[in-house]
């Protein structure tokens, strides 16, 4: 199953709105309180981002984002980008019990979930990708959630960066051919042994303070 409940908002906005979050998101130390779901398969916070031609992480830059699926979409003829929130009901549930799947010895409990999803958007073929954000305490993780990808010869990022690229990870696939279509990695691999589906703990990290070893 790659649905946490049914994303109830449709953004057909080539810039995503600011969209106030109704609880605060921790992300690698940074606490943020709205968020931007963009329409070339990123999430940003400070701003929106409308970048078509995906980076490759880690960029080094001033932005951190999320990027289940950054290549360049277009939703104006097909398919949609929804979002939803939730804070209470059985899609809390769900999470929580996921993420104890996946992280145990947290005792977790989810508090707030934020779903996005790029529902059969087409290239600039076919795509789906839902991406599902998680608090709870202290506690914060992304779930990114891949079903049928259809090939595409467009190069395609898919992981997370942070400001100055202290902490980032790239999913397995990205800017090879391996990223879309029937083998893709995205949909076939997993680091939680759940073909399709990529989880990330992303509360911790310091800010500002790196070093080797």
């Amino acid at each position: 199953k790659i649905c946490f409940g049914v994303p109830q908002y449709n953004l057909l906005l080539s810039l995503s709105p600011p969209i106030t979050l109704q609880r605060t998101f921790l992300y690698f130390g940074q606490a943020y309180h709205r968020i931007y779901v963009n329409h070339n398969g990123h999430l940003t916070f400070d701003t929106a981002y409308s970048a078509t031609t995906p980076e490759r992480f880690p960029i080094h830059g001033s932005r951190d984002i999320i990027a289940p699926f950054w290549t360049d979409l277009d939703n104006r003829q097909m398919g949609k980008i929804l979002y939803n929130q939730y804070t209470n009901g059985s899609v809390l549930q769900q999470a929580t019990q996921d993420v104890n799947t996946y992280f145990p010895n947290l005792n977790f409990n989810a508090e707030w979930v934020f779903v996005a999803t790029w529902y059969e958007v087409a290239y600039y073929s076919n795509s789906g990708t839902v991406t599902v954000l998680i608090s709870g305490g202290q506690y914060s993780f992304v779930l990114m959630n891949y079903g049928i990808i259809a090939s595409t010869s467009r190069s395609v990022q898919a992981g997370y960066d942070t400001i100055r690229s202290e902490h980032h990870y790239t999913i397995p696939g990205s800017f090879t051919s391996a990223a879309t279509g029937s083998n893709s990695n995205f949909r076939l691999s997993s680091n939680v042994d759940v073909p399709g589906r990529w989880a990330f703990r992303t509360d911790h990290g310091a800010r500002g303070c790196t070093f080797n070893g």
